[in-house]
């Protein structure tokens, strides 16, 4: 969710920097790069670091409810191509699951304002025992969705949520946001959902699937920006 489909980094980051100064500490730009994509409590303990003295539980709490503030007067801020993506998807009648470490309830307000009912379940943080990059959310998923992992397609913008992904077993896409993400023969690399489609994850589907060790991420890469 959060840099995958909207650009909420920002949002997170004007948070925690909020909370540090709050207790006279500093906060700074590689502070926040350690959070990208990791589960809320073990973010809550690198803030406990930098001077939060405040219980994790608490810290999530507030954290959150800051995001969720600036979600409702901002709005949300779509990732490019991620919105079309969701549209088309939706109208073939793709099942499709949210797989997020932020809190259900920040999770569903995002959803809610989608404009239609793209997801068919939502696995947030404070839903499993084990944070990205462990393949429990993944694979919750799947279970809910009643799918075989191995025959999903999982788009992340993170290491440790690109790690739980192709931990799963499912054809992982990585759309880099905030931290650069190297090329990979365990999953395919593009720079943007823009132009992606259904035809798309077909085809990177189908190709990691026919041979996914001679087929290399370059290749798939200029087809899905073709």
């Amino acid at each position: 969710m959060d840099g995958t489909l909207v650009d909420t980094e920002p949002y997170w980051m004007r948070a925690e920097h909020e909370l540090v100064e709050s207790f006279g500490g500093v906060w700074t730009h590689a502070d926040a790069m350690l959070l990208v994509g990791s589960g809320m409590l073990g973010s809550a303990a690198i803030l406990q670091n930098r001077g939060v003295n405040l219980a994790a539980e608490a810290i999530v709490d507030l954290l959150t409810t800051r995001v969720q503030e600036q979600l409702g007067s901002a709005g949300i801020p779509w990732r490019p191509g991620a919105h079309e993506l969701l549209t088309e998807l939706h109208g073939a009648g793709m099942p499709m699951a949210l797989v997020t470490m932020s809190e259900q309830r920040m999770a569903r307000q995002i959803a809610d304002l989608v404009g239609f009912a793209a997801f068919a379940t939502i696995i947030s943080g404070d839903m499993v025992q084990q944070s990205k990059p462990h393949p429990e959310a993944y694979l919750t998923a799947a279970g809910v969705l009643g799918v075989d992992p191995r025959h999903s397609v999982a788009i992340e913008d993170s290491l440790p949520g690109v790690a739980a992904a192709v931990a799963s077993g499912a054809v992982v896409i990585a759309v880099p946001h905030m931290v650069p993400i190297e090329q990979s023969e365990h999953y395919t690399l593009v720079q943007s959902l823009t132009g992606t489609s259904l035809a798309t994850l077909t085809e990177v589907y189908q190709t990691r699937r026919s041979s996914p060790s001679t087929r290399t991420n370059t290749h798939t890469e200029d087809a899905t920006r073709a």
